[in-house]
């Protein structure tokens, strides 16, 4: 009996590795993914499981579920500097949106999508604000996924500018940002063989109505117009069995196209890979293979002072007449070595040292489960990343059931998400809408539960970012300069009765500039929110926050507001 429960053990423990690996060919390349997408493949079709851990994801797939909510929405908003004593500032929102939760068989969806205009009072302007996230997976074979995300939302446009961390108002730091992608997914056992495959197509475009203002020594970096990118992936590979390990051979191809300055990444790769179980919970993982990445611009047109000329965006204007300049040039040899710890459904450890990019590379994954509704989650990534692959390797880590949150008085969307099958943050790929490539490094962590009436989540990381710039280009001086951003985002929530809600939400920043004379960025920020159902579909509801920001060079603020609001759901 030991010796069957044993290897039963071993044989799912290889199987849950070959299976996760079947489709994460593509996380080769965009390792900025956030919680766990170094490991796992960040837009994959589920990972195959097997026992009665099959039949309750059976179960849950059945579960019907189908909650579609178009509303009306109208509020009025009173916002102040308390420590500078600013002025007092007033606007007037009317909304129409609509939140959806979907759970069939075949198909999961989560997305909330919003469009709101604000009538400003005295000097402030009216504007338009179209926010939403939405994430989904269509099974249309056994096997065969149709996979996409899409977020609508503002940012900073440069991380040096100043930012009061609510985007309302006549503010100069601010992104629209908006970024979607698609695309199929295949992982099928054929013939004993373990046969995954995908392509993921990802579009992000950015708008800045004002340049960032900047504080004194502040370099200005380029900003993010719009990019595509495309990547492809296959393996095959089989478990242990007739062989005493498992295997896997796998390949990909990845490109992205910048408008700004005519970037270019293209990258490929091919590896072997070989799982060895050396015991019933424990298996050593490792892999060599070959790769090729180039990342090329053009330069940026000098004026007569040789100085870069920027148009009214603030973006550098590109010299159609100079060649594309490489910023980064690898290839050849690479592997990697590590292992799985897996010693229960509900419990599984993943580390990874290698070489890559002519460095070494740590990667790894933690997921714990504690009960039906309580997911931890841990991930290191470590990889070359821009803002337009970063936003699609973000959006398709992130879950596909999740309880959308916004922010009670700007509306927009919170970074982070959470659900009953974990959650996910944005917070690294929405810093700022940099145009530069980099590399990415560091580290994220995510909780998300419910207890005692109350749903909760918290998102905590660090993210590192080396800018990758040209060496002869006119704007050499921005290659190699380090930024990194600590941040820290909890929410919580519960029902107070059958006819009214409360929810809280909270964050803190921290960005580190690694630019000469430049300085750091602080910012943090509280808000509450409740609601009350009066009839039928009429819903009012008073929200207020407090938001922080400090920057050398710039005053300090402390910025209250205020939020009361009636919404009628259809």
């Amino acid at each position: 009996m030991r010796t069957t429960t044993t290897m039963r053990h071993v044989g799912t423990l290889a199987a849950l590795l070959l299976a996760g690996a079947a489709t994460g060919a593509h996380a080769q390349f965009s390792g900025d993914a956030g919680s766990g997408a170094s490991e796992a493949p960040s837009g994959g079709a589920a990972k195959p499981e097997t026992g009665r851990a099959e039949k309750r994801a059976e179960r849950r797939r059945t579960q019907r579920t189908v909650d579609v909510s178009p509303y009306l929405e109208v509020g009025q908003v009173l916002t102040a500097d308390l420590k500078n004593g600013g002025d007092v500032l007033t606007y007037t929102t009317v909304a129409a949106g609509i939140d959806a939760a979907i759970v069939t068989r075949r198909a999961e969806l989560a997305a909330t999508l919003r469009y709101e205009h604000q009538f400003g009072w005295g000097r402030e302007g009216d504007q338009d604000v179209i926010s939403g996230l939405a994430r989904g997976r269509l099974e249309v074979a056994r096997g065969l996924n149709l996979e996409g995300g899409a977020l609508a939302t503002r940012t900073r446009a440069d991380r040096q500018g100043a930012d009061s961390g609510l985007f309302i108002g006549d503010a100069s730091n601010v992104a629209n940002l908006y970024s979607v992608y698609a695309g199929p997914t295949f992982t099928r056992r054929i013939a004993g063989l373990d046969v995954g495959a995908g392509y993921r197509f990802g579009y992000t475009k950015v708008d800045v109505d004002e340049p960032a203002i900047l504080g004194p020594g502040s370099q200005p970096q380029d900003i993010f117009d719009s990019s595509t990118n495309h990547v492809a992936w296959a393996s095959v590979g089989a478990r242990p069995g007739d062989l005493p390990f498992g295997w896997q051979l796998s390949g990909g191809y990845e490109r992205e196209d910048a408008s700004q300055l005519d970037q270019r990444f293209e990258g490929k790769y091919a590896r072997a890979d070989v799982t060895m179980p050396i015991g019933p919970t424990v298996a050593l993982l490792g892999g060599v293979g070959y790769e090729d990445i180039e990342i090329g611009q053009r330069d940026p047109l000098l004026d007569a002072n040789g100085v870069p000329v920027r148009d009214a965006k603030g973006r550098f204007v590109t010299d159609k007449s100079t060649p594309r300049q490489l910023s980064f040039d690898t290839d050849g040899l690479i592997w990697d070595a590590g292992v799985m710890w897996q010693p229960s459904r509900r419990t599984s450890l993943t580390a990874r040292v290698g070489r890559r990019y002519g460095d070494t590379i740590y990667t790894g994954s933690f997921a714990y489960r504690a009960d039906h509704a309580t997911t931890i989650q841990v991930g290191v990534y470590d990889g070359l990343s821009s803002l337009g692959r970063g936003m699609s390797s973000g959006l398709a880590a992130l879950p596909t059931q999740f309880d959308p949150t916004r922010n009670p008085i700007g509306g927009d969307v919170n970074p982070c998400v959470f659900g009953q099958e974990g959650g996910g943050c944005l917070n690294n790929q929405l810093g700022s809408a940099t145009a530069a490539q980099y590399r990415s490094r560091g580290v994220q962590a995510t909780l998300s539960s419910r207890f005692a009436g109350w749903s909760y989540g918290v998102g905590i990381g660090y993210d590192q970012r080396k800018l990758l710039v040209p060496r002869l280009s006119p704007i050499a001086s921005l290659n190699g300069i380090k930024d990194e951003s600590y941040y820290l985002f909890l929410s919580a929530g519960r029902q107070l009765d059958v006819d009214s809600d409360l929810s809280l939400s909270g964050y803190v920043n921290y960005f580190d500039n690694g630019a000469p004379g430049a300085s750091d960025v602080q910012s943090a920020g509280l808000s509450a929110a409740y609601s009350r159902r009066f009839w039928r579909g009429l819903t009012g509801t008073a929200a207020a926050s407090l938001n922080a920001f400090d920057q050398d060079g710039f005053n300090s603020q402390l910025i209250g507001s205020a939020l009361v609001g009636l919404r009628y759901n259809f």
